[in-house]
């Protein structure tokens, strides 16, 4: 930032010297680290302040474009996946009704809603203990 040397610095406490004197040097130079403690601190805390909100309206932006994008998205997905659904229920209603129609062999058909199970399913193993 500042390109003040060793000899720059001398000639800066020397003319400070002569101007406060020995006995007031060492206060004046405490008072002044002070101020330029709080300039810094203050100096940083306003660069983190900028640094926070840049970075939230960045996240506000994302958020935003997303949110637009996203919804859009979304809503194509949930069609597509609603048509492919529909397509699944169409061809497997379609494969019942075509495997009900030529496995019609059975004596007992079941009722309107009822599904028809295996023998392996109506009569289960039962399990083994160990």
């Amino acid at each position: 930032m500042f390109d003040i040397g060793f000899w720059e610095i001398c000639l800066v406490v020397l003319v400070a010297l002569l101007v406060f004197g020995p006995e007031n040097l060492p206060q004046a130079a405490r008072t002044a680290g002070m101020w330029v403690g709080r300039a810094r601190r203050m100096v940083s805390s306003i660069q983190q302040e900028i640094d926070r909100e840049l970075h939230l309206q960045e996240m506000r932006d994302a958020i935003k474009e997303n949110e637009k994008l996203g919804l859009h998205q979304f809503l194509e997905e949930t069609k597509s996946g609603i048509s492919e659904l529909e397509k699944s229920v169409k061809e497997t209603t379609s494969s019942f009704t075509t495997s009900a129609s030529t496995t019609s062999t059975s004596t007992t058909t079941p009722a309107a809603g009822q599904a028809v199970l295996p023998a392996s399913i109506n009569n289960p193993i039962p399990p083994t203990r160990l």
